[in-house]
This record gives structure tokens, sequence and C-alpha cells, in this order.
């Protein structure tokens, strides 16, 4: 995918890897920005009721206009390829500073305080992150907290949808006393 093109979006680097798809880094030539795209994996790419869901959840998510949590643009299908379309955060992981004995205590509360700023400010709008863990919050450049990675979010379901008949992301995805994210 390197070197391709998908759409206005020109694929300069693979920056991760995960179960819900690739991210890279890309060019945005309409806009002239470096972006994020996060193209899911082939099972997900055919998979009607899972990119419903991740549309939902990507609406949801997006109207998170928090400092914190990074940006969604997007979401595009083109040439068959589905995707996000996300602000680039260019830094290390919260887990890369973490070292072996700890954080200081300063420096722990100047993590923290934007961190949960931007979980209450979800938590606020009835999404809950459900993954959230030191390798899915970005520090950039300037020491920016950036909370990424809602793929697994809990979001509001529309009253419509919500039926003792009907199986929704709830009941697929957890259930009381399970924990869901990975360690």
């Amino acid at each position: 995918m390197i070197g391709q093109r998908i759409g206005r979006y020109e694929v300069r680097a693979l920056i991760g890897k995960g179960g819900m798809g690739d991210v890279y880094r890309a060019r945005d030539t309409s806009l002239d920005r470096e972006v994020a795209l996060k193209v899911l994996p082939p099972a997900l790419q055919h998979d009607r009721e899972r990119r419903t869901r991740i549309e939902r959840e990507a609406k949801t998510v997006a109207a998170l206009n928090h400092p914190n949590v990074v940006t969604l643009h997007a979401v595009e299908e083109i040439d068959g390829v589905f995707f996000l379309v996300m602000e680039l955060v260019d830094g290390h992981t919260l887990d890369a500073e973490i070292p072996e004995d700890g954080l200081p205590l300063g420096r722990f509360f100047e993590l923290a305080l934007p961190l949960t700023g931007a979980l209450a400010a979800a938590h606020a709008r009835g999404i809950t992150h459900r993954d959230i863990k030191a390798q899915n919050v970005m520090i950039d450049g300037e020491g920016r907290v950036k909370v990424l990675d809602f793929g697994l979010a809990q979001s509001p379901e529309p009253p419509a949808a919500h039926t003792d008949q009907t199986m929704t992301i709830d009941s697929e995805t957890s259930r009381e006393g399970v924990v869901v994210g990975t360690a």
C-alpha cells in the first residue's frame, strides 16, 4: 500500500498495526496536510454489519471536539478500500514514556490531567473508550496528550435499535464481569 494513492490520499509509510487495521501516514493532497489512514483488514472490508457499526461509532467519536482526543476527519471507501481518516500525531506512546520504576509524580499529573479530561469529555457524550491503555495514548512533539483508538468505543444506541430481540454491540463485545481490551 505504501507509495499508492487512494483517492486524494498518497500513502507514505506504515506507522502501526492492530486488530482493527493497519495505520498509515498519508498526504491529503486536497488539503495539503499529513493525516493518518486506518485501513480495515480484508475480513472487515466486506462485513456489512461491522462496517455499519464502525460508521455509527465513527460519527459518535467525530462529534468529540476535544484537544486531547485524536480528531476523526472522515470515513471513506474508495476503490473497495474502507478506511478512517484521522489527525496524524507525531510523537510517541505513553507506554514509551513510562520507565520501569514509574513516572515521577509531577510528570504523572502532567499527563493524567489531560488524559482524564479527554475521557470525561467522551463520557459526557455517552462514549466509553473500553481499551484505554498506555499504547492508546500519544504524546506529540509539543508534549500534548492525545487519546486514540476509540475502535472499541461503546456508544449510545439509537433508541429504535434497542429491543430485547436485537443483539446490540454491547452483547456482542462485552458482558458483566468481562474485561474487553488487550494486555
